[in-house]
């Protein structure tokens, strides 16, 4: 028999608003134009961000259901009200799972619970105060020389050749190999378990195919086996890693978590952990090289990095926009919102905002306060990894700036993005540049 609660991307039908409550949302010109799923808006949606911010800064979507929040102090206020905006509704799948990929579903032996991003606030706080505390720069720091190896082991492969497609031979692996260190699982099952992640996103936050759903529901299966077999092994024998503290900390008290709820939560960190970032890094690597001085003025003044991570996060974020659901009526910047409302915060507005990013829309690698982007979140919700994705995109950094400062983007090339309402990332980087112009590794 099935133990799937109908929870996150197993739910069949996502949480909505309730009949009466629909008939009465106002439709405006700038409400009908909002189409996240249309080849101008995966594109480059930030000319429509900057429209919303201008002119309707809260308003509803009749093509997504939503009520959509575009300002940056606006979003950051939702984020810290998880009582009133609740963070059910961060998993539930965008499109309702079609009656045969539901059936495969519903035949599957994984048991769902909301775990850390879509949990209420109470348990929350319980939970974070666990595997937050965990997350320490002790275990996020020491893994940074094995990090700097992959990179290294990465770039050596193809330094020699002149050209390269960042993503497919770089970007796409080595965050799903940094985040296998910090758990401490084997490197060889980072493919299978990455190659699981990108069609995740699609079928939870995008407009899949039957074909699609199906497969990917076949596929949770199989995470889910290797995920209790990863965490089985831990149980016999903990090892020196975050999978092994969670371990230890249950052994002593087993009533801070139980197994199954470690289940749920490496199931999460093993998606959300590296496609995050294999998107960011991507994204701030095209807009470097697309502002030839600043990618220069890195390569000279490495002492720059750090804070060219937090401007790529806050210029063109992996996750740009987030969820939640209204638990009572309630008001976002001065707009009133009915009681089970669907809230879109736009992530990546929020992150241009005029009002606090001057000149929001200009990449600049030296903006002062640019740490306050929203690529992390907010509030009680704020990604306990964001240590872990910054140390990979600075090492990521050092490493391509100091073996190949001469890297250029290939002219010509198109953009292409997947179809999700949430995540963006650039899915190929095509680069060249003069092997003979290469320093030695």
């Amino acid at each position: 028999m099935s133990t799937i609660e109908r929870l996150g991307m197993f739910q069949s039908e996502p949480e909505a608003p309730d009949a009466a409550a629909s008939q009465t949302c106002p439709v405006t010109a700038l409400g009908a134009a909002f189409d996240p799923f249309s080849e101008t808006y995966l594109a480059d949606p930030y000319p429509f961000f900057e429209r919303a911010r201008r002119e309707e800064p809260v308003f509803y979507s009749p093509e997504t259901g939503y009520w959509v929040v575009a300002r940056h102090d606006d979003i950051v206020a939702v984020f810290r009200d998880p009582k009133t905006f609740s963070a059910a509704l961060a998993r539930h799948p965008v499109t309702p799972l079609c009656p045969a990929a539901a059936k495969v579903r519903d035949g599957l032996d994984i048991a769902i619970e909301p775990s850390l991003v879509d949990e209420d606030p109470e348990t929350h706080l319980k939970h974070r105060k666990i595997f937050g505390d965990a997350f320490t720069p002790r275990r996020v720091n020491e893994i940074e020389p094995r990090i700097r190896a992959i990179v290294t082991r990465y770039i050596d492969r193809f330094a020699a050749d002149g050209e390269a497609e960042l993503v497919s031979q770089m970007l796409y692996e080595v965050p799903a190999l940094a985040i296998f260190i910090f758990l401490g699982a084997r490197d060889d099952d980072a493919v299978f378990v990455k190659r699981l992640g990108s069609a995740r996103a699609v079928v939870n936050w995008g407009r899949p195919g039957e074909a699609e759903q199906v497969a990917m529901m076949r596929d949770m299966g199989e995470h889910w086996a290797f995920t209790r077999e990863l965490v089985d092994a831990a149980l016999e024998n903990p090892g020196d890693n975050y999978l092994g503290d969670m371990v230890r900390l249950h052994r002593e008290d087993p009533s801070r978590f139980t197994v199954n709820y470690l289940y749920n939560v490496m199931f999460l960190m093993q998606f959300a952990g590296h496609e995050t970032t294999t998107q960011a890094s991507a994204n701030g690597l095209k807009a470097l090289l697309s502002d030839r001085a600043q990618w220069d003025r890195l390569c000279r003044e490495p002492g720059l990095i750090p804070g060219a991570v937090e401007e790529i996060l806050r210029y063109d974020a992996s996750i740009f926009t987030w969820r939640r659901i209204a638990t009572r009526d309630a008001e976002i910047g001065g707009v009133t919102v009915p009681a089970g409302a669907k809230i879109l915060l736009l992530l990546g507005s929020g992150n241009r905002d005029d009002a606090v990013f001057p000149g929001g829309g200009t990449f600049d690698i030296e903006r002062a306060g640019a740490k306050r982007h929203l690529a992390f979140g907010n509030g009680a919700h704020f990604c306990m990894g964001a240590p872990l994705a910054r140390l990979e995109m600075r090492i990521i950094l050092e490493e391509l700036t100091r073996r190949l400062p001469r890297m250029r983007l290939v002219d010509g090339q198109d953009w292409e993005y997947i179809p999700t309402l949430t995540f963006r990332g650039v899915q190929k980087l095509r680069v060249e540049w003069d092997p003979a112009e290469t320093p030695a590794s």
